[in-house]
């Protein structure tokens, strides 16, 4: 089954993105473009035409920049074949509704049971 058979016109897909995205506000949701391409955020806001969506971005520290902040130590841990820090930047992006195809919520793992019995108050 596919989009075309369920819509019988662009209106009416728009309609059905916008509903959706409306109740996803403020989820992390995974969002697919009309050309294939897929993105996760966090979405912030829905107009009529377009939606808002927090798209995080990966960050990476430079070393020369913790080493002048540090000292010439590098700071704690001694500066020697300590790993990079990583950031995660959100930054909002607007796409138009016509540009999307599908959202779904972006799926978390629980765990199927608490690991450590429950403690009885008494």
């Amino acid at each position: 089954m596919s989009i075309d058979n369920q819509f019988h016109n662009a209106e009416d897909l728009t309609r059905h993105l916008h509903d959706h995205c409306h109740r996803y506000m403020h989820h992390h949701v995974l969002l697919t473009r009309t050309d294939g391409s897929s993105f996760d955020g966090i979405i912030v806001n829905v107009d009529v035409d377009n939606v808002t969506v927090l798209v995080g971005e990966d960050i990476m520290t430079n070393r020369e920049e913790e080493d002048d902040r540090y000292g010439d130590y590098g700071g704690y841990g001694g500066g020697y074949g300590r790993p990079r820090r990583r950031y995660r930047r959100y930054r909002p992006y607007r796409y138009p509704l016509g540009t999307l195809a599908s959202l779904a919520l972006f799926p978390y793992l629980f765990p199927p049971y608490y690991p450590y019995p429950p403690y009885p108050y008494y």
